[in-house]
């Protein structure tokens, strides 16, 4: 028996690939396994290539698998494409419609199924995707009435004719494959799960419910890739809680949109990619300027322009930093779990609010698309903290002045109030302004207003602003990144260790302002630093030379293809630099 596995779907985009991953990872999570997802899909409504690679674990998993045992294809390309993959004795479960080959070198077994024709028999040829998942379920050997299950949960709202319909075609698939190899193949058979039930999802989901915990009411967004889902989430669920989501004309009016609602005191996000996140530049000083609360998240995509929308890069670094003219005060948080995408929104929403600033919270593709089994979410640990807003009634102001919105205090942030409070009028503007909010040029309040505004987040630090495997380590490497790759090094990391060599790992989740004395004595303790990312020119490794130094000892880790990083490229790779 195994104690994991990885297995394939692939075909053309628009042929039920996407509901043959959901269905199947389902299934398997109500056994208790663990799970993580990838998927590769075109940048097209229909048509080209797509996949989704699921690795299926008795323990938890944080990475996509090197190698591949199962890979189901629905045509000639998927196999082209992806037998390469394949471990010696790895299977591959084909369309029999189209006469499936296996290329040249590729040490796997051919199970041929008829499964168009299956489907075609059973009424429509759209059930291919039950009869391949059945099959997939047969090799396995693993209990019929769970997947049955999740058939029942995925068709029960078309009525009972359909389920069963889909149930036929799950047996019939399993039936023909396992007359083909006999039974269940042993050397597939998986180690039992624990049978307990795990939190499975995506990381736009995570950060979509940590919205609703965070007492997010109105969400104003554009679709983009790969931000859409956290809109998808939030339109079903926030009227649930007296909220909404307005779908906007563009990404310009969905931020200022949010910069608007949240002045009026109701908590409200946006969601983007770069090229929306370029768009609402502008709006976004003016949060800073005009010191109104503001979470946008960026889900990191292939660049420039329009790029690859559909794939992996975490080059956004810089515009997250550095994008706005002039300077304000921001914090750009990047998670790198499942978990930290629902607790970073939670806490985004709260500093946004106490330090009244643009907070942006940074995922990329994989950690946004990608799904995969989650810890129990602790819902205690939900704090709401509104910072400095005023909502007892406020005295008269002497001689009839205005509020003082942008009072200068020994912490930088000023008493807010919501539009409408008595005694609470006061002008606001995206030009400089005075304590009123009244325009001004003055040098000197200039200066003053710029110290307050910037100087209020200097000494700010998320949770876990630089998260450190082994926090006293003085190791031979060490390893830093960000975003999704986290579980990916760790599993390069047991490698190296098994092999002698010396490692730690950081997550760099603080970007901005960056954490320069908590990531300075783990620079200092290492021999050799590594910096890996996903993007062409080192953004972090640059963002780390310009804080902390250290030239000397980093070197760069870069993958800018459209894919994630693997832990057997990292293993090499480490190898070859220390």
């Amino acid at each position: 028996m195994i104690s994991q596995l990885s297995w394939k779907i692939g075909g053309q985009q628009g042929e039920g690939v996407e509901s043959t991953d959901r269905i199947f990872s389902t299934a398997l999570n109500r056994l208790g396994y663990y799970l993580y997802g990838y998927r590769h899909f075109s940048s097209r409504i229909k048509g080209g290539h797509t996949n989704n690679k699921i690795r299926i674990s008795t323990k938890p998993i944080r990475a996509i698998s090197d190698d591949l045992d199962i890979l189901v294809a629905f045509d000639q390309e998927s196999i082209d494409l992806n037998a390469g993959e394949l471990r010696p004795g790895g299977v591959v479960v084909a369309d029999a419609k189209f006469s499936p080959t296996i290329p040249e070198g590729v040490q796997a077994r051919l199970f041929a199924v008829p499964i168009t024709a299956i489907a075609e028999e059973l009424g429509t040829s759209l059930m291919k995707n039950m009869v391949a998942s059945g099959a997939s379920w047969g090799l396995l050997g693993l209990p019929m009435e769970v997947f049955n299950k999740a058939v029942e949960e995925e068709f029960g709202r078309k009525g009972p004719a359909i389920v069963e319909k889909n149930i036929e075609a799950v047996r019939r698939g399993a039936e023909f494959v396992l007359e083909q190899a006999g039974g269940p193949l042993d050397e597939f058979k998986l180690e039992d799960a624990d049978g307990k039930q795990k939190l499975f999802m995506i990381g736009n989901e995570a950060m979509a419910l940590g919205c609703v915990a965070a007492g997010c009411r109105l969400m104003a967004a554009y679709p983009i890739t790969p931000a859409s889902e956290i809109m998808e989430y939030l339109i079903k669920k926030l009227p649930k809680f007296g909220g909404t989501v307005v779908q906007t004309e563009d990404e310009i009016a969905a931020v200022t949109m949010a910069i608007g609602a949240n002045y009026a005191g109701v908590r409200t996000m946006t969601a983007s990619a770069g090229p929306g996140l370029s768009l609402m530049m502008e709006a976004i000083g003016l949060s800073g300027m005009t010191e109104t609360p503001l979470v946008i998240v960026d889900t990191q995509r292939g660049g420039p322009s329009t790029g690859l929308p559909t794939k992996q890069e975490q080059s956004d670094i810089n515009a997250l930093i550095y994008g706005t003219h002039g300077e304000i005060p921001k914090l750009v948080v990047a998670p790198s779990t499942i978990e930290e995408c629902f607790y970073d929104m939670i806490e985004g929403f709260n500093i946004s609010e106490q330090y009244q600033v643009p907070v942006i919270i940074a995922t990329d593709l994989q950690l946004s698309l990608g799904k995969q089994t989650s810890e129990a979410l602790d819902y205690d640990k939900i704090v709401i903290n509104r910072g400095k807003l005023l909502k007892d009634e406020l005295p008269a102001n002497e001689d009839n002045r205005l509020f003082k919105r942008y009072e200068l205090t020994e912490d930088g942030v000023s008493p807010r109030v919501l539009p409408g409070m008595k005694h609470g009028i006061h002008h606001v503007t995206g030009v400089e302004h005075d304590q009123e909010g009244r325009p001004s040029e003055n040098a000197l309040n200039r200066e003053k207003m710029m110290d307050k505004r910037l100087g209020k987040i200097s000494e700010l630090r998320v949770t876990n602003a630089i998260k450190a495997d082994a926090p006293n380590a003085i190791p031979d490497l060490l390893i830093i990144a960000m975003g999704s790759t986290g579980g990916t090094i760790e599993e390069a990391r047991a490698r190296l260790t098994a092999e002698g060599i010396k490692t730690n790992q950081i997550m760099v989740r603080q970007m901005h302002p960056f954490p320069v004395e908590l990531l300075k004595p783990h620079l200092e303790a290492a021999k050799q630093v590594i910096v890996l990312e996903n993007n062409a020119t080192g953004q972090l490794a640059n963002l780390i030379k310009q804080n902390n130094g250290y030239h000397d000892k980093i070197r760069n880790l870069l993958k800018y293809d459209g894919t994630p990083f693997l832990p057997s490229e990292i293993h090499k790779a480490c190898k070859e630099l220390n």
